[in-house]
């Protein structure tokens, strides 16, 4: 009998729906549709310094309860119709989660969170509550993790992210090449900031590449080139990266390999030394330098829910509390207001000199 020499360590092979399946079975309304073009062309022109605003991409660090998460949308869409005119929010909708070691891989790769990892009904789910977010008017942002996922979920996103554990992977460089969404990088875990500049130059470039098309066939994927890549600062080594003397490295490492001094503050992660009650005093800290006269920084994030903290995940999952992450630990929505409306007011007057 001859030896095996193939998939030895894998056990199944089990088929997914194609992109165009899931797309036919929940196709996108004209209203999701035009949510994802005004927030993709809003996002542009902050970018592209025609809209002196700046974004937000606020919303829990993922999300594991879809009722949850659209409590959360429905009250997140009326704070930003409030902040409009000086913080265009995005919901963070963050269906994958990439670990160190192992742990919950997220909602697409394990919707029951009981290890039977149907990504099947994951994905399906996923899509499902992208649509009813993009319903509401609310653009959503996620992160890119998968290199399959956006063609599944592509048409529903309007910013992405590529983490800090990924942003050095030629995989997700050329992911990104050809992402429809401005794309921000984070710095490495390191605190590392060549790696991000790095990846939006290769982001900036046309690339080719094996994918999958909407068929779900094998391909050789072209793209053309991400022009909207841009920088986040998470923090790293457990430091922060936030301080004006951080976002001035930040700008010189950009005009180093003249990119736009185009940067997003992550209020969580180092920023915050992972804890939660610090976000508001970072986010203060960044509003603080945008009214004394910077321009590179352009958004921000915040890791926020329904309730403060987070929670372990439960054997019974009966026991998990409603609103509660079961990731990274996220402020409150009372805080998340008080957050977003001192900043919208701090930023009125500031903005309208900003691009002048």
């Amino acid at each position: 009998m001859r030896e095996k020499l193939e998939n030895i360590n894998v056990a199944s092979f089990d088929q997914m729906p194609t992109p165009r399946e899931l797309h036919r079975k929940l196709p996108i309304t004209e209203a999701a549709r035009q949510t994802v073009s005004l927030g993709r062309k809003t996002l542009g022109a902050i970018l592209d310094r025609k809209d002196p605003r700046i974004f937000a991409i606020v919303g829990p660090c993922s999300i594991h309860d879809p009722k949850a998460g659209l409590e959360y949308a429905r009250r997140l869409k009326r704070l930003a119709d409030e902040v409009v005119n000086e913080i265009f929010i995005i919901m963070r909708v963050y269906f994958e989660k990439p670990r160190t070691t192992v742990g919950w891989k997220g909602y697409i790769n394990d919707p029951f969170m009981d290890d039977s990892f149907r990504v099947d009904v994951g994905m399906e789910k996923a899509r499902d509550f992208l649509l009813q977010v993009n319903d509401m008017g609310l653009p959503t942002g996620t992160e890119a993790l998968d290199p399959n996922s956006p063609q599944y979920l592509g048409d529903l996103i309007s910013w992405s992210a590529i983490g800090a554990r990924t942003t050095e992977s030629q995989t997700h460089r050329e992911m990104s090449s050809g992402l429809s969404t401005p794309v921000g990088f984070k710095n490495g875990t390191s605190g590392d900031l060549a790696v991000a500049v790095n990846a939006i130059l290769s982001a900036s470039r046309p690339h080719a590449f094996l994918g999958v098309d909407a068929a779900g066939r094998v391909a050789i994927v072209r793209t053309t080139g991400n022009r909207h890549g841009h920088m986040v600062l998470r923090g790293g080594d457990g430091q922060p990266n936030y301080d004006t003397v951080s976002i001035a490295l930040a700008e010189e490492a950009l005009a180093r390999a003249n990119l736009p001094a185009n940067l997003v503050v992550d209020c969580s992660h180092a920023n915050s030394h992972k804890k939660p009650e610090m976000q508001p005093l970072v986010l203060a800290d960044v509003v603080n330098q945008i009214c004394a006269g910077n321009r590179s920084i352009i958004g921000l994030m915040i890791e926020s829910h329904l309730e403060a903290g987070n929670q372990p995940i439960p054997d019974d999952l009966a026991q998990l509390k409603y609103g509660l992450s079961v990731t990274d630990a996220c402020v409150d929505w009372v805080t998340t207001e008080k957050m977003l409306r001192e900043a919208a007011q701090k930023l009125s007057t500031a903005l309208a000199k900003r691009n002048a």
